[in-house]
């Protein structure tokens, strides 16, 4: 790890105090020396200038073993603006989701962010609309479902405060522990049931009806949302598995700029092919992404998956054929 040079000091002592101020529970020595690739002791010296500056840095007191620091008050706030760029790219997000209800959360949190800039108003949206109308984005075709933003904010509180909720799924009242929520085609929330036990499962959260939020806490123990994302193809669970896939000439140089999976390491072969290997679990999601590839993309290992992914493709080949006899008889 290697201390950056001196110029770059103040621009990085305003960074921190934005993200210091922005997490509730402050910031570690560690975060602080990772963030900015600097030494443990430069940190230190990073948050000691940090709080020559503002009195208002203090040391919060959190079940961490590690010391957090942070702003015991929000007077950093006159000093933070947004960009152009910043709003253009949550209009942008406004712009994809298909939820409507959180579609025009979006658009009002883009209004508030404008109303904090209203000294620079037209000019932003002069830069704004640039920004707009020189990014675009693909139709994506998936299907669209209708969750609440009371829904929302009924999970967003239990997470917070480690509170359960009760409500219906597949017809029968549930009491669960949500830990979190996984955006993908579809929202899916990550929680335990207390009547199965200790696992953790993914439920599909426009499935939930009547949700509500109970005064009943639970215990989250270790469990890190980041981690278990991170050990998914997707937002499939299952047997982790230690994933080869070899791609050919063609599609080498795509696929080498990909980004698969956060365990993902890639080599180019002498013969211009390219190999990604990945640990994963959710081996069904792993082979609808193969699929996609075409035949330019074959799976090396494990076993198990190759002969799942042969499966499908002949249960699925078998299908359509009996459907095309049927249809002609």
């Amino acid at each position: 790890m290697s201390d950056k040079p001196r110029y770059s000091r103040i621009s990085d002592i305003l960074d921190l105090a934005i993200f210091m101020s922005s997490r509730i529970q402050g910031v570690t020595i560690t975060e602080i020396a990772e963030r900015y690739n600097v030494s443990r002791r430069t940190a230190e010296r990073m948050r000691d200038s940090l709080t020559c500056i503002f009195p208002a840095v203090d040391e919060i007191e959190t079940d961490d073993v590690q010391k957090h620091w942070g702003f015991i008050n929000y007077s950093i706030s006159n000093l933070i603006s947004f960009t152009p760029k910043e709003i253009a790219n949550i209009e942008q997000l406004q712009r994809r989701t298909t939820n409507k209800e959180m579609k025009e959360e979006l658009s009002k949190t883009v209004e508030k962010l404008k109303s904090l800039n209203r000294k620079h108003a037209l000019s932003q949206e002069t830069n704004i609309e640039l920004y707009m109308q020189t990014e675009g984005y693909a139709v994506r075709q998936m299907p669209q479902y209708k969750i609440s933003v009371e829904t929302l904010e009924v999970i967003r509180d239990a997470v917070q405060h480690s509170k359960t909720v009760t409500g219906i799924y597949h017809n029968k009242e549930r009491l669960i522990e949500p830990l979190g929520m996984i955006y993908g085609e579809k929202i899916y929330l990550v929680a335990r049931e207390k009547a199965k036990g200790e696992g953790i499962y993914n439920y599909l959260l426009h499935k939930f009806e009547s949700l509500k939020l109970t005064d009943r806490t639970f215990d989250k123990g270790n469990f890190n949302l980041q981690e278990y994302t991170n050990i998914s193809f997707g937002v499939y669970h299952g047997e982790i598995l230690d994933v080869e896939l070899l791609f050919s000439q063609e599609l080498a140089e795509e696929a080498s700029r990909f980004n698969f999976h956060p365990t993902q390491s890639g080599k180019w072969n002498k013969d211009g092919t390219y190999t990604l290997n990945f640990k994963a679990s959710g081996s069904r999601e792993i082979i609808w992404h193969v699929f996609r590839w075409g035949a330019g993309c074959k799976i090396i290992a494990p076993k198990s998956l190759q002969d799942e992914y042969k499966n499908y493709l002949e249960d699925n080949l078998r299908n359509y054929q009996e459907f095309l006899i049927t249809k002609s008889e």
